[in-house]
């Protein structure tokens, strides 16, 4: 067994790996940027190596310091977690190259699996059923665009490199595809250096399951059963569960049985997930679900699979690594209880999800599981992605574990950082996704509703102002509106995520007034937390006199950025929701329209330039 491990990741997934690691007895390494300098995973390691500055391509993304790292600590191994490196073939064999050992898949599996199109090749030679679709060398614009037309609208484009839904777009019509192909290879030229695409049919009711995977060095291979991954938005999961729900015996048994000849076909070593579509329009059924894709690493959901099989997935790819054959043979494994996990990201659903950066103040979760790489006071950092914590729950039903996520995600209390936390409790909450009737286009359906905030209850009201008006304060405002025969006056004026609010102070709270639950004081108010919210309250004198928003024409950089493409010229006449730049930031990227119908009166940005928090990009003054 291994002595010492080197993690080339951060956050959640590093402390996940420290964990296990820890508990086998093996003396653990972790490396940070200067971001990072006091990251939860920094300091729960037994040592810690800088390695560059805060940009993941000079720090997370450069394999000569990783490697230099683990060679100067003495560690015997290198955990590449997901993302980042994880799935890079050259990393992997310079790793094997300095005598370390590497934990994960051989590098000629994950090229052979690394590329989209050739590893549909692969699994078709391997009689694994594909979705149809354009595999081809010829990337020109004009034959993609004639190749998505003989397969027929939808269609979707996806970089050959890609993953975790970057580089990816829906197109549902030839007028459409242009843009889109533009956009697409742009993202996948930032995130993975390799800008070519493949195009497959879109399939209209479907649904993401993917089974997990493990090989060992002695020729074992088994699965874990599968996980539904169903709902996203963009492409990337929010939530998932395990095992999927509708899936009859014959169905699991064909799929699981095509996911172990995909694994077989690349000789896999380590924990590896396949990925197939349904077309759940006459529900799950053997003959209609088709490879996608495999990841070569450990996934973001994997706790699932762990939680129904009784299985620690990292302590499986530690033995494995260290030459052991895999830990249980597949007639030793089964599916016990549900499970199901929420991503909780630093994001504001409400302004089309852009992620909030900044420090957490107050951050309070509680639960069955949750994996996290971040703490009270930690900050989120602009430079990597957005996503606070997992948060997980199981139970022996899928009924009973939905509620506790849903109550988990709903009593989630974070400021000032925005989050999806209400986001996650709607879904969860949703009827279609409680009866196990979704599909990937679920939330873009139902996003105007999801996403709404809603009203702060009267009950949480209260107890906000026990908070904002003390009692001896109550009092005071009540004698000073007496009036004989009648009750006191005890309305006030507040505003509530800066729009103002008449209330009126309860008489009966008076005596509780200092135990108002899931709140907390400002220097101008209160926050209270509802339902996965968190609602700003505050006395009418303390009203903003701000700059304001973008009524006004100017619409500023919501977060640092690189400004990737810029779509009009000062003068150009604009339409109310055209596009006018995109910004990349957080590995997204973010289109900015026109508020309203005008002119372009300002434009001080250009194509690659990077911006700051709050710099004009465009400013549109309104048509006459």
């Amino acid at each position: 067994m291994l002595k010492s491990l080197l993690i080339a990741n951060r956050g959640e997934i590093a402390c996940r790996i420290i964990r296990t690691a820890r508990a086998m007895g093996l003396r653990t390494i972790a490396v940070y940027s200067d971001a990072d300098s006091n990251a939860l995973h920094v300091r729960q390691a037994d040592a810690a190596v800088h390695i560059g500055p805060s940009p993941a391509r000079e720090s997370y993304l450069v394999g000569d310091k990783i490697i230099a790292a683990a060679k100067a600590t003495g560690a015997e191994a290198v955990h590449p977690g997901y993302g980042f490196l994880s799935e890079n073939a050259d990393f992997a064999e310079a790793v094997i190259a300095a005598g370390l050992v590497w934990v994960g898949p051989k590098p000629d599996s994950i090229r052979a699996m690394g590329l989209k199109d050739a590893a549909k090749a692969r699994m078709i030679a391997a009689g694994v059923p594909v979705t149809p679709g354009y595999l081809g060398e010829d990337q020109s614009p004009e034959r993609l665009q004639a190749e998505a037309g003989a397969i027929g609208y939808p269609v979707l484009i996806k970089a050959v490199a890609g993953g975790g839904g970057k580089g990816m777009r829906r197109v549902e019509s030839a007028a459409d595809f242009a843009d889109a192909l533009a956009s697409c290879k742009r993202e996948a030229a930032s995130s993975f250096g390799d800008d070519r695409v493949l195009l497959e049919k879109y399939i209209l009711s479907p649904r993401h399951i993917e089974v997990q995977v493990f090989g060992d060095t002695h020729g074992n291979v088994v699965h874990l059963f599968e996980r539904d991954c169903s709902l996203q938005r963009r492409h990337q999961k929010v939530i998932e569960e395990a095992p999927a729900p509708g899936m009859d015996g014959d169905t699991r048994a064909a799929i699981c049985a095509a996911a172990v000849r995909a694994a077989k076909a690349v000789d896999y070593v380590g924990a590896g997930t396949i990925e197939f579509i349904a077309d759940a329009s006459e529900g799950l059924r053997a003959d209609r679900i088709w490879f996608m894709e495999m990841n070569t690493r450990l996934q973001v959901e994997h706790p699932v699979t762990e939680e129904i099989t009784g299985v620690d997935l990292v302590e499986w790819q530690l033995r494995v690594a260290s030459g052991e054959p895999l830990p249980r043979r597949q007639e030793e494994l089964s599916i016990n209880g549900w499970a199901v996990e929420a991503r909780l990201y630093a994001e504001d659903p409400a302004k089309g999800f852009l992620p909030s950066v900044g420090r957490l103040e107050h951050f309070r979760v509680g639960g069955y599981r949750i994996e996290s790489g971040i703490v009270e006071g930690g900050a989120i950092s602009p430079f990597y992605d957005p996503m606070i914590a997992k948060l997980v729950a199981a139970a022996p039903t899928r009924e009973e574990a939905i509620a506790d996520l849903q109550g988990m995600c709903a009593t989630c209390d974070v400021w000032p950082i925005r989050t999806n936390a209400g986001f996650l409790a709607k879904l969860l909450d949703a009827p279609p996704f409680q009866a196990g009737q979704i599909d990937t286009g679920f939330i873009a359906r139902e996003q105007d509703r999801l996403v709404a905030k809603p009203e702060l209850s009267a009950d949480a009201l209260d107890a906000a102002l026990c908070l904002l008006y003390p009692a001896e304060e109550a009092r005071t405002l009540a004698s000073s509106g007496f009036r004989l025969n009648a009750q006191p006056n005890l309305g006030v004026r507040l505003l509530i995520d800066d729009a103002p609010v008449e209330a009126e102070l309860p008489q009966d709270v008076f005596p509780h007034a200092n135990n108002a639950a899931r709140a907390i004081p400002l220097n101008t108010g209160v926050v209270k937390f509802h339902q996965g919210y968190a609602f700003s309250v505050q006395p009418w004198a303390f009203r903003s006199q701000g700059l304001g928003t973008a009524a006004d024409g100017a619409l500023l950089a919501p977060m640092p950025g690189r400004v990737t493409a810029v779509d009009v010229t000062p003068g150009a006449h604009v339409a109310k929701g055209q596009r006018l730049v995109t910004l990349e930031a957080m590995k997204m990227e973010h289109a900015l329209t026109a508020p309203f119908d005008g002119t372009i009166a300002e434009l001080p940005v250009t194509a690659g330039g990077q911006v700051t928090e709050g710099t004009l990009l465009v400013r549109v003054e309104k048509a006459a």
